[in-house]
């Protein structure tokens, strides 16, 4: 069988009073970077600045018998990921999954600071939300479905 290479990136969607990203990729683990990227694309056009610094997530899930397991550990990282950007004004680069299973999601990078100068914020995302949070097989990999409250 041929090999298929499957493009990996992210779709912002409007909803209601709030944003929605779609991430798809060919696999769980390759849903995290573009998911990343979407939620930065929720804030604006962020440019990364300089000083890098190894930072490394590792979230365990509550109730990994729970079908939305994987989902909600993504939820929980993007959380944790515009934490980071809230209070440190830090975005992630260079992502490596080491881990995305029910039970654990597990990401090393590295931390950079925002240039503020070339950087255009146009929103302020308050969270990362529950509602209408999935991950599904589709035909040419995952997709990854999260809204932001804006």
């Amino acid at each position: 069988m041929p090999s298929v290479s499957v493009p990996t990136g992210f779709e912002l969607f409007d909803h209601t009073a709030d944003l929605g990203v779609r991430a798809h990729a060919a696999s769980r683990s390759g849903l995290v970077a573009p998911a990343t990227a979407g939620l930065y694309a929720c804030v604006g056009q962020l440019v990364p600045g300089g000083d890098a610094q190894p930072v490394e997530f590792v979230l365990e899930a509550a109730a990994p018998s729970n079908p939305g397991a994987c989902a909600n550990l993504l939820r929980d990282y993007l959380a944790e990921v515009l934490h980071v950007l809230e209070t440190r004004r830090r975005m992630l680069i260079d992502l490596r999954v080491v881990e995305f299973s029910p039970l654990r999601l597990h990401v090393r990078a590295q931390s950079v600071s925002i240039d503020d100068t070339r950087s255009d914020a146009q929103r302020e995302v308050k969270a990362v939300t529950y509602h209408a949070l999935s991950i599904v097989d589709t035909r040419d990999g995952c997709a990854a479905t999260f809204i932001v409250d804006i």
